[in-house]
């Protein structure tokens, strides 16, 4: 989503204006061309993974990273590992504690020679964010912003003017979540860099998943960062500083990280320590975290989906995919997605499934633990129509009763403030997806996506047995239709447990009074295609 904060009161005003087709700053800017290492086997990475690639019938491995922090030390681990090259493309790259220490590794990656390229997009950068940039004065990092704003400060009010009088470009963002080592191992998924998104954070913790791949598939996903490195819309962070950065400044910032990362030792949980163990991924690499061997299909949308969307040229774009996979499905479909916003299409798709008898579950997030009230708002309009086509529905709690399966430590859970933000489906437990699309209009048609269609029974199986363990009461509410007995149309009631008591609600459950009047209030707006 494209700031959370101004949405609610600018998309209105933008449904009934056309917007201005403006063209992004810098795109003059001169920028070189650039691509992945060509030879990876020259790398200790490189050359490990051919050979297992080798051994296992040229497919690519993989792991899935459930556990937040481990989603955090896993990134840390593989940069400092880094001999040539290091990519990052992500649609949030916070300023917080996780985000410094993540920029200090990429630094001292800087510092050793490896080439490192940083994409990322602008649409909801916040003040500390732009600590990443600081970076670009290194002769061996280079940094680009997708889309930028014109304006480069963080006054929410004048983003919001500049969205709304430049909508059509504006609105396009590039969500895709990236990290590529040495052209040779990579870690793919639904989190972006921030203490939310490592489950780390008592305030709000975001449960997503990313799967770590080494390969042959690391290759494929490089060719889909260099195409959207290298296209225009990618603009060099140099040309938006008004030539702000220096190398006195980059000293300075590298002495606040040192001292950042010192602090965080003294004061907190010592990431330092544990990103210098080694693991999870010194075991991912060495085999005792098993990686799992299969083929996978690279799916993701092309950097001008906006442009092959309306006809305009030849390109990808990847719901197509996934949902011709969900239309194969023969017996089950699991879906987990924070946002369910399906329109026309996806409403048909879980129709042509239930008339086949295929079994169709989906978790997703309830009013309490939603953190985009206009998402939500928007998924409220579907719920009746899918209990009525046989869909099982469910909604995670945003006060876990059993952590098994969340991402999180228990301790944390207590804290109350769980959101779902994982993409996953299960195709018949033999087949998985794993990526940044949600299955909402947004992700569909205005964002663009990557993702994995793995073809695992081994992961697709632990993939359901995480679900299975969400969708329990203790931890999720399951959703129901009430007849009406004057004949009218059914209510919902939202079944639960608590106290190890079943309990039913006919009042939507949420944090406060006002919460729920917001929501039902953000109905009424007709904007589902921004959602």
């Amino acid at each position: 989503m494209i700031g959370r904060f101004y949405f609610s009161f600018v998309l209105l005003i933008v449904v009934a204006l056309s917007g201005c087709a403006s063209l992004p700053p810098g795109l003059d800017f001169p920028k070189n061309v650039s691509s992945a290492l060509a030879h990876p086997e020259e790398t200790r990475l490189g050359r490990q993974f051919e050979n297992a690639a080798g051994e296992h019938n040229g497919n690519s491995g993989f792991r899935i990273i459930p556990v937040g922090a481990d989603g955090f030390l896993t990134r840390m681990q593989m940069i400092n590992a880094a001999e040539r090259t290091v990519d990052l493309q992500y649609f949030i790259f916070r300023g917080d504690e996780t985000g410094k220490l993540l920029t200090g590794a990429v630094l001292r990656a800087a510092d050793r020679g490896v080439r490192v390229r940083v994409l990322i997009d602008d649409g909801e950068t916040v003040t500390g964010d732009d600590q990443i940039t600081a970076l670009e004065a290194h002769p061996s990092v280079e940094i680009r912003l997708f889309n930028p704003f014109v304006y480069r400060g963080h006054i929410t009010l004048l983003r919001a003017v500049e969205f709304m009088f430049n909508a059509s470009r504006l609105d396009y963002r590039m969500h895709n979540k990236l990290l590529v080592v040495d052209n040779a191992v990579a870690l793919i998924g639904g989190r972006n860099i921030g203490d939310q998104y490592f489950q780390i954070d008592p305030e709000s913790q975001f449960a997503d998943d990313d799967v770590f791949a080494a390969g042959p598939i690391a290759k494929q996903l490089s060719t889909t960062f260099d195409e959207f490195w290298n296209n225009a819309l990618s603009i060099p962070a140099e040309a938006l500083t008004a030539g702000k950065s220096s190398h006195a400044a980059l000293n300075e910032h590298r002495q606040e990280l040192k001292e950042q990362s010192r602090q965080l030792k003294a004061d907190g949980p010592d990431y330092v320590r544990r990103v210098a163990s080694g693991e999870p991924f010194g075991g991912m690499i060495s085999g005792r975290l098993p990686l799992v061997w299969a083929h996978a299909q690279l799916i993701c949308d092309s950097p001008d989906k906006k442009k092959v969307e309306n006809g305009a040229m030849l390109g990808r774009l990847m719901h197509r995919a996934v949902a011709n996979a969900a239309s194969a499905v023969q017996s089950e479909l699991l879906m987990v997605t924070p946002y369910l916003i399906p329109g026309d299409e996806g409403m048909q798709l879980f129709r042509d499934l239930r008339q086949r008898n295929v079994r169709v579950r989906i978790l997703t997030n309830s009013l309490e633990s939603s953190t985009v009230l206009l998402g939500q708002a928007g998924y409220m309009h579907y719920r009746v129509p899918l209990l009525e086509n046989g869909v099982e529905l469910y909604e995670i709690r945003s006060r876990l009763g059993n952590a098994r399966g969340s991402g999180q430590t228990a301790a944390i859970s207590r804290y109350g403030n769980y959101s779902l933000h994982a993409k996953l489906f299960v195709f018949d437990r033999q087949r998985l997806f794993i990526g940044s699309m949600n299955f909402d209009q947004r992700s569909m048609h205005l964002n663009t996506e990557i993702g994995l269609i793995i073809d695992s029974p081994a992961l697709a199986q632990q993939v359901a047995a995480r679900f299975e363990a969400m969708v329990q009461p203790a931890n999720s509410y399951m959703l129901a239709l009430r007849p009406n007995d004057a004949g009218g149309s059914p209510s919902l009631v939202w079944c639960t447990q608590e106290d190890a008591k079943a309990v039913e609600y006919d009042t939507e459950p949420a944090r406060s009074d006002w919460q729920r009047f917001k929501a039902n209030v953000l109905t009424l707006l007709p904007m589902d295609k921004e959602l």
